[in-house]
């Protein structure tokens, strides 16, 4: 029997929406149980804050969200964990650009963090303030660049490990300048700062977080941001960038899924998360960290850790760094 045109049309398009009605029905049903959000350092850090922060939101507006610290490899044991997990949206990862770095740093890693996750959203960028010890005589990049090729290894720069944020900023500011300073890592950001308010070592590439209370009260001092341009905490900073053009150091951090999660779930997290994102108390939360909010779609969020992927791994190759 041959159909009218318009009746096989009609009965086309309500096969093809009987095809997507059980992956929409499965967006709407989310969340079935309680969603994790793993982050890969301890309780208490900017990373940590960041994940309750969404989480409350999630949990306030979509169901229960909850947080699980798994410390350990620069953050590396954490993505495994979440990268195995079931693909259903009730494993998520607070992912940081470490993430992105460590497929190089780790070159025994059994995944391929840009390859093996489904981005969802951007939450912050957050940039780092090159700081100096008060009793060092210098006020500005171009004074702290020459003071250093004038004398090898004079300054000690510390950071909060091999493979963290602040020695990554370091690294890429050597490679740019050709300088030499004393690395001295140390195991966590309240270690290194420590010493440097004792002066201990002179020089930091702190993160914003960590350091912008004491750049404020004058226990450092700061000669820069990170960032590629001025940092809105701290407007009449220069950035490095505007001594050496194309300097950008900073650290995003967002959610993120296993790979072959559900685009309808992956949808309906960004857009809660963007919602989220403007919401005024949020959005004051993430300027007290000195940091600003970041909206992307998950296409675009899945480019930019591609790009720092690629972005760090020439850094880290370049400068040799093997993790400890």
């Amino acid at each position: 029997m041959k159909l009218p045109r318009r009746k096989f049309l009609h009965l086309a398009a309500g096969a093809a929406a009987l095809r997507f009605a059980p992956r929409i029905a499965q967006a709407q049903a989310y969340p079935s149980r309680p969603v994790r959000i793993v982050v890969g350092y301890p309780p208490g850090g900017v990373t940590d804050i960041y994940a309750r922060l969404i989480a409350q939101w999630l949990s306030e507006h979509l169901g229960q969200f909850i947080v699980e610290n798994k410390p350990g490899a620069g953050g590396a044991i954490a993505a495994e964990s979440v990268v195995r997990a079931a693909p259903d949206g009730h494993t998520l990862l607070l992912a940081t650009s470490g993430d992105a770095w460590n497929a190089t740093l780790y070159p025994n890693l059994k995944f391929y963090f840009a390859r093996e996750v489904a981005a969802i959203a951007p939450m912050a960028r957050g940039p780092g303030i090159l700081v100096v010890h008060p009793s060092v005589p210098l006020t500005s990049v171009p004074e702290l660049i020459a003071y250093s090729k004038a004398n090898p290894k004079k300054l000690a720069v510390a950071s909060s490990g091999i493979g963290s944020g602040p020695h990554m900023y370091w690294e890429l500011f050597r490679s740019a300048t050709g300088i030499d300073m004393l690395h001295v890592p140390y195991r966590g950001g309240g270690p290194a700062i420590t010493d440097l308010l004792g002066a201990q070592v002179q020089v930091y590439f702190g993160t914003s977080a960590s350091v912008i209370e004491y750049v404020r009260s004058g226990r450092l001092r700061p000669l820069a941001v990170t960032s590629a341009t001025r940092a809105v905490a701290l407007p009449e900073l220069p950035a490095i960038a505007e001594f050496l053009p194309g300097y950008e150091a900073s650290t995003v951090v967002g959610i993120v899924a296993p790979r072959n999660t559900p685009a309808e779930i992956v949808g309906r997290l960004n857009r809660e998360i963007n919602l989220a994102l403007a919401d005024a108390r949020i959005k004051q939360r993430i300027a007290e960290l000195a940091d600003v909010p970041l909206t992307q779609t998950p296409a675009e969020y899945q480019t930019l850790i591609a790009d720092e992927t690629e972005k760090w791994a020439k850094v880290i190759r370049t400068a040799g760094i093997k993790a400890e």
